[in-house]
């Protein structure tokens, strides 16, 4: 009897067989040197972006531009980068400190500079995740403006339609849109974009910038001029990766320098032989946890705590952020701004001259001062950076040519992850790491539970999450089988992995750290990827975000302190 099975290929394996093909054309390409994005050594990976057409990119497969992916890619791109042909990613070469200005994306913290009119400077410092956010972004860029120019040209000579000129006029005018001028050169623009004017209108003030209202218009000629002068003059852009960084990458060159300066102000004020917390996390939610309730008083007696932590979140309330940091600063927390290039700013705190009656935590262990714990609090790391900076962290360090072992009590990664069972602000709580299109696993003891979260209205999900690769690399096929696998996958985020592998490293191997060493992981969910219209190119979270944040962090302290 004849079993065999035939076996046809089904979305999620075409999906994660593209992002294997994306991943491997990358690394070679870097080891090459440069490639032309658009051109035969870019087709790898402009396929395999189009077979798999991520959530994030909505309608990259579809003849109409892609306005909401459009976006989220030019907030993390630099200023700027739609008019420049020649793209180079270069390590820390010393820029800086030359009369480039730096140019830093609003939502990725980059430097970037302006060498002249056709060139754009990218800094890599946070390892290859970086660069594969970056090159996907560009792909999706270079794609969209292909389909701009598909549209305007008529001939092979480089004629192109009336909208193209009316919005080329618009565009390089001097003179400032009136309303009329504007919402005609939007009637032209959404012509050549495939999309309704009431589409257009509605995002118009999103890519608008303070010193550019007119910014839509302007990304949509720039990178349609460049896009015609790839196809009729064979003028193609080019994307470069320096020598420098290509030696460079991968040896944790800035996660030591990091790692180092970390070490010195632990030696410079007393505080090496203390137990240390490590926490991942961003750079106010347990400095406000600490101090807010004694440096905003009145506030505190009038509303609740979680009322307080969202009226510090709100951009408007810079006065009351500024005094929780001068009250931090009196009551021992030292700031250490990055200067290393990881991009991770760091905080540490002296719970010996803390006064927790003052705060609002429960159960705080009386212990004398030379037990008190010292809480380290580090900034989000960037994919696989994670591993380099925790590594580097972990590492014994030498003095007087003594090996001294850092007593790490435990470790604490807070972050926000894409969700595949429930909504925004929701919490996950992981009991494995997968690391996404492998078999590698990473299961671990949590200190977090469900229970712990039990009675403040906030839905929780416990189970495995997937480290992927890019947030921008995902496809709703891959993430409804990890979902609907016995791999039992919750969420998707792009750290959790790397973080694990770097302590268990430490903690079961090299013998750096205790090996009974305390983990705790929590997640708070900034999006869910498998539902239409809410993907991380939808938006932020708002004030939802800010209940699961400080509910984390507090239950991270209270673990701490009692």
């Amino acid at each position: 009897m004849n079993t065999k099975k035939i076996h046809a290929r089904t979305r999620a394996q075409e999906s994660s067989n593209a992002i294997e093909r994306m991943y491997i054309t990358m690394r070679h390409l870097f080891n090459r040197g440069f490639y032309k994005p658009m051109g035969i050594s870019g087709e790898t990976l402009r396929e395999s972006l189009l077979l798999l057409r991520p959530e994030i990119y909505g309608s990259i497969g579809e003849e109409k531009a892609e306005l909401e992916g459009l976006l989220y890619v030019v907030d993390r791109l630099p200023y700027g980068i739609e008019e420049c042909t020649f793209i180079n990613l270069t390590s820390d070469e010393g820029y800086t400190n030359s009369h480039f200005k730096a140019i830093i994306p609003p939502k990725r913290r980059r430097n970037c500079f302006r060498i002249d009119d056709e060139q754009m400077n990218i800094e890599i410092t946070r390892g290859r995740s970086e660069i594969y956010d970056i090159l996907t972004h560009l792909t999706f860029m270079f794609v969209e403006s292909h389909k701009i120019s598909k549209r305007v040209l008529v001939d092979e000579q480089g004629t192109t339609t009336r909208d193209w000129i009316k919005l080329e006029r618009a565009v390089l005018s001097n003179e400032e849109l009136t309303q009329e001028a504007r919402e005609i050169a939007i009637t032209h623009t959404a012509n050549i974009l495939g999309r309704t004017f009431n589409e257009l209108t509605q995002m118009y003030s999103a890519f608008a910038l303070p010193n550019q209202p007119e910014r839509l218009l302007h990304l949509v000629y720039w990178l349609g001029k460049l896009a015609i002068e790839e196809v009729v003059n064979n003028n193609r852009r080019t994307v470069t990766f320096s020598p420098v960084l290509r030696e460079r990458l991968g040896h944790h060159i800035h996660g030591e320098i990091w790692a180092n300066t970390i070490k010195d102000a632990l030696i410079k004020n007393g505080l090496i032989e203390r137990p240390i917390h490590v926490i991942s996390a961003n750079m106010h939610s347990v400095m406000n946890s600490l101090f807010a309730p004694q440096a905003l008083k009145s506030l505190a007696s009038k509303k609740n705590m979680f009322e307080v932590y969202e009226a510090l979140s709100q951009k408007e309330n810079q006065e009351l952020r500024n005094k929780v940091t001068k009250e931090a600063l009196q009551r021992g927390m030292i700031y250490i701004p990055d200067t290393s290039g990881t991009n991770i700013d760091v905080q540490i705190f002296d719970t010996a001259q803390i006064d927790f009656s003052k705060t609002d935590l429960e159960e705080v262990k009386k212990l004398d001062d030379s037990e008190k714990p010292v809480i380290f609090v580090m900034d989000y790391a960037f994919g696989e950076q994670a591993y380099e900076t925790i590594d580097e962290l972990l590492k014994p360090l030498k003095i007087d040519g003594k090996q001294i072992l850092l007593n790490v009590d435990s470790i604490s990664i807070m972050g926000k992850a894409g969700i595949l069972e429930g909504g925004k602000g929701d919490i996950m709580i992981p009991s494995a790491h997968i690391f996404e299109g492998t078999a590698d696993n990473y299961p671990l003891e949590n200190e977090l539970s469900k229970s712990d979260f039990d009675g403040h209205g906030i839905a929780v999900y416990e189970g495995s999450m997937i480290t992927v690769l890019g947030t921008s690399l995902q496809n709703k096929e891959i993430l409804k089988f990890f979902f609907n696998s016995t791999w039992n996958v919750i969420g998707l985020e792009m750290e959790g992995a790397h973080y694990q592998k770097a302590i268990q490293a430490a903690s079961k191997v090299r013998g750096s750290i205790n090996p009974n060493v305390k983990v705790r992981y929590a997640y708070y969910a900034s999006d869910n990827p498998l539902e239409t219209g809410s993907t991380l190119a939808s938006g932020g979270l708002g004030t939802s975000g800010v209940k699961p944040t400080y509910l984390i962090t507090r239950k991270i302290l209270q673990q701490i302190f009692s």
